[in-house]
């Protein structure tokens, strides 16, 4: 793969993400149960950037954590003059360091940390097909725990790291008010092992929005274990989505987004 074909993958993303106009409204009414005015969000694994645009959309301050260099020259194009926008070129994971990442130079949305994530990709998943992680580069990464220490604690924090959500979750020592992670049908036992690490940090109430419908799924939060059913239950095709978890104590902005579809 060369240079032209990284351009062409990530001008897609920027097609799919930050060009579509009734995606960045069906964001911002989802995320503005979370973040408001000057609140302090974590966007790890930004990728292009459509939940940072999101979250300052809504006047929160966002640090944004992204390993891929082509999408942190997009990001810093888009908001490096941006003083309430932190631009980090880092992964985030359960220990500091350097570790591997593999690329997907044509869909670099799913480059990842996960060898494990790849080998479930290839191993025939219909809808995968073709789906090539063509380069391995060395990648610095961070913890949940570090990026508090140094910037202090968040009011949500949206995880999409393609297969390595657990890994950043046991990166966080003690809960931020709520979350989300995404999640895919190739790789359900991800979801279920973030699910109990959320259960250790406290969290007790979950909701999920499949693919990019930014819709909830249920008319309220459900416990884990029904969170857990549900997604065991969903057919493969429904591919991929995030899971919003949440504190007992937790009430949100609007009191509207978590119950589901409230939209017209």
């Amino acid at each position: 793969m060369g240079v032209l074909d990284e351009w062409r993958g990530l001008w897609r993303s920027i097609k799919v993400y930050r060009l579509d106009k009734n995606h960045a409204r069906a964001l911002d009414e989802m995320h503005r149960d979370f973040a408001g005015p000057d609140d302090l969000v974590f966007d790890i694994g930004a990728h292009v950037g459509d939940r940072t645009a999101s979250f300052r959309r809504l006047g929160a301050r966002v640090v944004v954590c992204e390993p891929q260099t082509n999408c942190l020259r997009v990001l810093r194009l888009l908001h490096g003059r941006d003083r309430d926008v932190t631009l980090l070129e880092t992964a985030v994971s359960d220990r500091e360091g350097v570790l591997t990442f593999s690329v997907n130079t044509r869909n670099p949305t799913v480059s990842t940390l996960s060898t494990e994530f790849v080998t479930a990709a290839n191993a025939g998943a219909k809808g995968w097909e073709g789906q090539t992680w063509d380069k391995q580069v060395q990648v610095r990464a961070t913890t949940l725990d570090a990026l508090i220490a140094k910037y202090g604690a968040p009011v949500f924090v949206k995880i999409d790291v393609e297969g390595a959500e657990e890994q950043v979750l046991r990166g966080l020592s003690a809960p931020v008010p709520a979350l989300s992670f995404e999640f895919t049908t190739i790789q359900r036992d991800v979801a279920d092992a973030c699910l109990r690490r959320c259960a250790d940090l406290g969290y007790d109430r979950f909701n999920v929005s499949l693919g990019e419908s930014q819709i909830m799924t249920f008319a309220s939060p459900v416990d884990a274990g029904t969170m857990r059913g549900h997604i065991a239950g969903l057919p493969h095709e429904a591919n991929s989505g995030d899971i919003y978890a949440l504190r007992d104590d937790w009430t949100g902005r609007t009191g509207l987004n978590m119950k589901g579809d409230t939209r017209e």
